[in-house]
């Protein structure tokens, strides 16, 4: 499943088209949401979890708040 996929402009922005193929693995259609994922050797693509984003955006914010304390008993 290792295909070069084209970048193409829209607006502002670019886009790439994912075929069909990848869009079945993905569980995909049009107006869905995926996730960018960064690796270590690049990005990964996975279907958006409405659930685990605000689990993190939650964890994001309580690991802001309390930075200090959470070095401290990573000590």
């Amino acid at each position: 499943m290792n295909k070069p996929l084209k970048l193409i402009k829209i607006g502002n922005s670019t886009g790439v088209i994912l075929p069909k193929d990848i869009l079945a693995h993905l569980n995909l259609a049009q107006g869905d949401e995926v996730s960018v994922v960064k690796q270590a050797d690049g990005i990964a693509l996975k279907s958006a979890d409405p659930d685990f984003d605000k689990q993190m955006a939650t964890a994001r914010d309580v690991m802001g708040r309390y930075r200090n304390a959470l070095r401290e008993l990573a000590k």
